[in-house]
């Protein structure tokens, strides 16, 4: 990456879930590389999870007042756009004291107020994206900012001016794509040899994918030639043990499955992985996308704008995954779906498929699209 010697004054924004927050992070770092002597602010609510986040990760860190909108006429709406408009005025004080070169978005309702601001005052502007079906928030302000990034191409079409687009991928860590398959096994005390099934259920579970992932946990542990690591998140974690053993499974007695409740390291479950079953969320399919793992998804079905099934869909259409839509988890759906792509002998092309799909440069062309921006202001 080819370091910038001038200085640079950014504002990034963005908030409310992990979604939004953590491609910010990566964009911050992505920054402080390319450009010595970075200044950097972020701007989101007290309210959101990256009031929690953001200070922890040693970034100067202010709030403006925002909150969402519903999608129906209600006296919440009301308080909401007065909080909007206050939210406009501190922004706008923010940046008239920081003086950004540059004022970056990666969604979530906070990047209104802040976005618009920037546009006001004449700052340079650049959202990004990271769902197939692109967020409100970024779907609006779409029209005002200088550029927009996106990870999805299929995105595309829900915004007004299209020479403003670059398709620029989701930002992962390194570790993701450094970390060896020997590694991943041996971290989980696996076979580095044997054929892998990585299930996860997300932070905090989802109670229907993990029902439905047990007949698989039975199978594997009935074949004893294949493997499992399953991440029941926090919340379903004790449930998956009492359901296996209803199946008479004590999960500490078999050596080729794991099952644990949250997996900080992900990298070492992806890299030990020959196959993957997941919801849909963007940045985990980027992640998964950069190692090249086929996938079976089951898309959250309440995801605000339906975006997790059509982050799959996206992928399906490149030949990359499967989807299984949540309404249809019963029985051993699942393990059907697994034997079948075992016999089927498909498992190599989707391979090959998501690693054409994946953008380990991602960060990099974030970076590009904002030293663009600069060098045109």
């Amino acid at each position: 990456m080819k370091r910038e010697e001038k200085k640079l004054r950014a504002v990034i924004t963005g908030g409310g879930t992990g979604g939004h927050i953590y491609p910010a992070l990566a964009i911050a770092k992505g920054l402080k590389n390319r450009y010595n002597d970075a200044e950097l602010l972020y701007i989101g609510t007290k309210e959101g999870l990256e009031a929690e986040i953001i200070p922890r990760e040693g970034l100067k860190f202010n709030t403006v007042s925002a909150s969402g909108l519903e999608r129906k006429v209600s006296l919440k709406n009301i308080k909401t756009l007065l909080r909007f408009s206050k939210g406009i005025m501190e922004a706008q004080k923010i940046l008239r004291s920081f003086k950004p070169c540059v004022v970056i978005g990666t969604g979530g309702y906070v990047c209104a107020p802040v976005m618009l601001a920037a546009v006001v005052q004449g700052i340079p502007t650049v959202i990004h994206e990271q769902n197939a079906y692109p967020g409100l928030t970024n779907r609006l302000l779409s029209p005002f900012v200088s550029r927009v990034c996106v990870t999805f191409e299929e995105s595309i079409p829900y915004f007004k001016k299209k020479g403003k687009i670059a398709v620029t991928g989701l930002p992962v860590r390194p570790e993701i794509y450094k970390t060896t398959r020997e590694q991943g096994a041996e971290y989980f005390g696996l076979d580095p040899d044997k054929f892998t099934i990585l299930i996860v259920g997300g932070s905090r579970g989802a109670r229907s994918l993990n029902k439905a992932a047990v007949p698989l946990i039975q199978w594997v542990v009935e074949e004893g030639c294949r493997q499992a690591v399953m991440v029941t998140g926090k919340n379903c974690y004790d449930e998956v043990l009492k359901d296996l053993l209803g199946f008479g499974i004590d999960a500490s007695r078999f050596s080729n499955i794991k099952v644990v409740p949250y997996l900080h390291q992900m990298e070492y479950g992806l890299a030990a992985a020959d196959l993957v079953i997941s919801r849909a969320g963007a940045s985990f399919l980027a992640e998964l996308t950069v190692r090249g793992l086929p996938a079976v998804l089951v898309p959250y079905p309440f995801a605000s704008g339906n975006h997790q099934e059509f982050n799959a869909r996206a992928l399906e259409k490149k030949g990359a995954v499967k989807v299984v839509l949540d309404k249809y988890l019963k029985g051993r759906v699942l393990l059907d779906e697994v034997q079948r792509l075992l016999k089927e002998g498909r498992l190599g092309e989707m391979s090959e498929n998501s690693r054409q799909a994946g953008r380990p440069h991602a960060l990099d062309e974030i970076i590009d699209v904002v030293s663009g921006v600069l060098k045109k202001a």
